[in-house]
Formats: structure tokens, C-alpha cells, sequence
């Protein structure tokens, strides 16, 4: 069997005057990017953890839905889901 490589990524936004991105909507696009770049660079997968207790861009399911819509080999998936 072959030896995959993936990352897991946080994928939440905190929507304050130091964030990295200045919008949900821009941390959205970013994320896709980022599994974009992830195929082209021969990742296999992304999968997305949930911070427990921290806001997070809602459910992870319709980002992974934007990020595998974008590529066509990479494997998408969760790490942790908040059960709140």
C-alpha cells in the first residue's frame, strides 16, 4: 500500500481586528486555496478539526464540500467535531 500525506487544518476565524483574514468569507477562500496548492504540491488529503469552545466557520461539512469541489484527487474529510 502506499504511503499517503495529508494535514489537518483548524479552519476557524475569529472575526477580530488581528485576524489573519479580514472575513469569514475570506477564510473560506483561503482554505480552498490551501487545498488547492495541497494537490498541486501531491497531498493526498486535508481534513478539518473543529476548536472545541472556540467560534468556527459553522460546520466544517459545506467547507469540505467547497474544498473537494475544487480539486480532483484530494481526500477530504474531519479530524475532531465539536459535539456542542
Amino acid at each position: 500500500m502506499p504511503t499517503k500525506i495529508g494535514f489537518l487544518t483548524f479552519g476557524h476565524w475569529s472575526g477580530t481586528a488581528n485576524s489573519a483574514v479580514p472575513t469569514g468569507a475570506a477564510a473560506v477562500r483561503q482554505m480552498v486555496d490551501l487545498a488547492q496548492a495541497a494537490e498541486r504540491s501531491g497531498f493526498d488529503g486535508a481534513w478539518l478539526r473543529v476548536h472545541h469552545f472556540d467560534r468556527s466557520l459553522s460546520a466544517p461539512f459545506p467547507l469540505l464540500a467547497a474544498m473537494a469541489a475544487s480539486t480532483t484527487t484530494l481526500e477530504v474529510g474531519t479530524g475532531v467535531i465539536d459535539m456542542r
